[in-house]
C-alpha cells in the first residue's frame, strides 16, 4: 500500500518561530485515520503548541501504546524521537527513557482503551510517581480498531452503534489522576483548539505529571444519538471550567458574557448549548474541591473542561529518587561503578 506523502517545499512567507522554523516543520505523515475524526484535531493542536513554544523538534521524545490514539504521533513532529510500544504499557517504557534521560521533552499520546483497561495500572502509578510528561488520552469511548466496543470510559447507559447499552460504570481519567498525586489535571474537547492548544502548552512546561484527557469522538463508532461521547452530546453538555467550548461546523459561533452568568447558544444543527462561565473563586490549586467539582457535575450530566487542577512547585521523580543533574545515559564507568570501597560503605549502612 503507497501513502501520498507531503512535499517539501515550503512557500517562502509562511511564519516562522523564534527557532526559524514554520508550522510545516512540525508536522509528519498524512494522516490515515478516518476523515473528520477528533484525533487528527489533537494532532493539530500539538503541532501549534509546540511551534508556539519554539520547543526544537528532536528534543521531543513521543510514545505510545496500541489503538488508533496511538497511530497519531505519526501525524505530529516528524523530526522528534519517537516510539511504539505494546497494548497498555507506554507508561512504563515512558518512565525507563524519562529516567536515562532526562534533558528530553516526553510526550505521551494514548487512548482510552489503552489507558484505562489494559494499561489502568501503568497510568495510575505514571501519576502517582510524578513522572515529568505530558499525557494525553484522546478519549472516544470505545475501541475504535475493534470495530466499536465499548470502552472503560464508556458512560453507563450509552448506547453502541449497534445498539447495545452500556451497564457498567465508567472510569474518569481525570479524576483518577488527581486521586493518584498527578500535578496537571486537564480536560478538554479534540473541536475546541482555542482550549486544547493553550492547556498543551501549559503541560508540557509543567514539571510534574500533566494529563490532559481530551473528548475526542470517534467518527465511525461513537458519534450517533445515544452515545454520550458524540459531538452532538458534548456541545449539548459542556460547562468549561475556565474557557467557553465551541465545536465550529460552519461559521465560528462566538458569545460574550460575564463570569457567573449564564447563557444559551443555539447551535447549527438546533441544539442548544447551556453555557455557565464560574467566576473568579474558582481554586484550581485545591485538588480534593477540583475533585468534588467534577463529580458534581458529572451527576448533572456536565463535562467539566479546562485546567481543573495545577501545583506550580511540583516535584518529579528524578527529585524524588535525587538523581544527579546529568543524563545518566551519559555517566562513564566510573560513576555508575563506584569500586568495591563504596559498595562496603553503603553494605556497612544497612547492618
Amino acid at each position: 500500500m503507497t501513502y501520498i506523502t507531503k512535499p517539501k517545499l515550503h512557500h517562502p512567507t509562511l511564519r516562522t518561530n523564534a527557532l526559524g522554523l514554520t508550522r510545516r516543520d512540525y508536522e509528519g505523515k498524512i494522516s490515515t485515520l478516518c476523515a473528520g475524526c477528533g484525533h487528527d484535531s489533537i494532532s493539530a493542536a500539538l503541532v501549534q503548541a509546540c511551534w508556539d513554544l519554539a520547543i526544537e523538534p528532536h528534543r521531543v521524545a513521543k510514545l505510545s501504546g496500541i489503538g488508533c490514539s496511538s497511530k497519531t504521533p505519526d501525524y505530529f513532529l516528524g523530526n522528534a524521537h519517537g516510539f511504539n510500544t505494546v497494548h497498555g504499557r507506554m507508561p512504563s517504557v515512558l518512565t525507563g527513557a524519562n529516567l536515562a534521560n532526562r534533558e528530553l521533552l516526553y510526550l505521551g499520546v494514548s487512548g482510552d482503551g489503552d489507558s484505562a483497561s489494559i494499561g489502568l495500572g501503568q497510568f495510575a502509578h505514571a501519576m502517582r510517581r510524578g513522572v515529568n510528561m505530558t499525557y494525553i488520552v484522546e478519549n472516544n469511548g470505545v475501541y475504535g480498531l475493534t470495530k466499536g466496543q465499548f470502552s472503560a470510559t464508556a458512560d453507563a447507559g450509552s448506547k453502541s452503534k449497534k445498539g447495545a447499552i452500556n451497564a457498567d460504570t465508567a472510569i474518569d481519567l481525570a479524576s483518577l489522576a488527581l486521586q493518584m498525586g498527578a500535578s496537571y489535571v486537564a480536560r478538554s474537547f479534540s473541536g475546541d483548539k482555542e482550549q486544547l492548544v493553550p492547556l498543551i502548552k501549559g503541560a508540557l512546561r509543567h514539571g510534574g505529571a500533566a494529563l490532559i484527557d481530551v473528548i475526542s469522538p470517534c467518527v465511525a463508532f461513537n458519534n450517533h444519538a445515544g452515545s454520550t461521547k458524540s459531538y452532538d452530546h458534548v456541545r449539548a453538555h459542556n460547562e468549561a471550567v475556565n474557557r467557553i467550548d465551541f465545536m465550529p461546523s460552519r461559521d465560528a459561533i462566538t458569545a460574550q458574557y460575564a463570569p457567573g452568568e449564564v447563557i444559551e447558544v443555539t447551535q447549527h444543527d438546533g441544539s442548544v448549548l447551556r453555557l455557565r462561565k464560574l467566576g473568579g473563586g474558582y481554586d484550581a490549586g485545591d485538588r480534593l474541591a477540583a475533585i468534588s467539582h467534577i463529580a458534581a457535575h458529572e451527576a448533572r450530566g456536565e463535562i467539566l473542561t479546562g485546567l481543573l487542577y495545577v501545583n506550580a512547585s511540583a516535584e518529579d521523580l528524578h527529585a524524588h529518587l535525587k538523581t544527579v543533574d546529568v543524563p545518566l545515559n551519559r555517566l562513564g564507568e566510573a560513576e555508575l561503578c563506584p569500586g568495591s570501597a563504596a559498595l562496603a560503605a553503603i553494605n556497612a549502612e544497612l547492618i
